[in-house]
């Protein structure tokens, strides 16, 4: 249930929608299991241990987006199809053409549609309206999206934007790194990627690596640009942050409660813990970044919170 990623968006100022009214928006397109003749089916699927489609704890609500694909790769249908192709051609006497050839192809993906292996992709959404925050379980902005424009559909309009700064990320980290140090309640980790520009576009890579010496700094100096740079929150929250304000690989280090004997554990009280500690956590987290990115964010971030 812990957030791996997070691809983050700012709610509208006017977002009033309630518990019980989104979960009967999303109740309206659940998902549904593919067709004979669909390769992919999306919908709303239950993002805890029950059967619901919304999970809300201490107004925070979790939401999942279920992607069923089809797994038909092309060249299976390729290789059916060249070897009806073969045949066909002994038949009648000469070559299959191109026309013969699509209308094989088209016939084996419809015969082979009907019985082929589906694989489920979940990707869950935290919904925050105290703080203001929508945040996607996502380090793809496709996937992010996917689940933005499906939820935009399920309520009518959604109008997030992305969370925007005055000051880019790349440039933050860079002066983090000239510096050595991050400002506030954030440490640099050992993590980076620089990029040069156009035209050489060349990439250096650290892992696991002190970032404090000169070759660092003569880098940055350089002109290579921090695209990437892992830093941990407090001592509690360890993530690589990105030059799109995505926040990647996020792990919790001191947070997650203590796990007893699993036999002693009731699965849905572990989950809402779980939910709220992360909940919990991740605003703090978020809100602070922002600040110290001088995002325009900050003030409006702060007076939700205290509202």
């Amino acid at each position: 249930m812990w957030f791996k990623n997070l691809t983050v968006y700012r709610l509208p100022a006017d977002w009033s929608w309630s518990a019980a009214s989104l979960e009967e928006a999303l109740a309206r397109r659940p998902l549904q299991p593919c067709s004979p003749l669909d390769m992919r089916s999306m919908g709303w699927v239950p993002p805890a241990t029950t059967d619901r489609l919304l999970h809300t704890l201490s107004e925070q609500h979790l939401v999942a987006l279920g992607v069923d694909q089809k797994l038909l790769p092309a060249s299976i249908v390729r290789q059916e199809a060249e070897q009806r192709a073969r045949v066909q051609a002994q038949t009648q006497g000469f070559p299959v053409g191109r026309r013969q050839m699509r209308a094989l192809k088209l016939q084996v993906l419809d015969e082979l549609r009907a019985r082929a292996l589906t694989r489920r992709r979940i990707t869950r959404a935290w919904i925050d309206p105290r703080n203001g925050w929508l945040a996607v379980d996502s380090a793809s902005d496709r996937r992010a999206e996917e689940l933005v424009e499906t939820l935009r559909d399920s309520l009518g309009s959604l109008a997030v934007q992305k969370v925007e700064t005055e000051r880019s990320p790349s440039a933050c980290m860079a002066a983090w790194l000239m510096q050595a140090d991050a400002s506030g309640p954030f440490s640099i980790e050992q993590d980076l990627e620089l990029q040069s520009g156009e035209p050489a576009k060349s990439i250096v890579r650290y892992r696991r690596h002190p970032l404090d010496g000169k070759e660092v700094r003569a880098y940055v100096a350089g002109g290579k640009r921090p695209t990437q740079l892992g830093l941990t929150w407090n001592g509690r929250i360890s993530f690589v942050l990105t030059e799109k304000l995505q926040i990647k690989r996020v792990e919790f280090l001191e947070v997650a409660p203590e796990r007893g004997d699993e036999e002693e554990i009731d699965a849905a009280e572990q989950f809402d813990l779980d939910f709220a500690v992360m909940a919990g956590e991740l605003a703090k987290l978020l809100e602070e970044l922002i600040r110290e990115l001088n995002g325009r964010e900050a003030a409006r971030s702060t007076a939700a919170a205290a509202a």
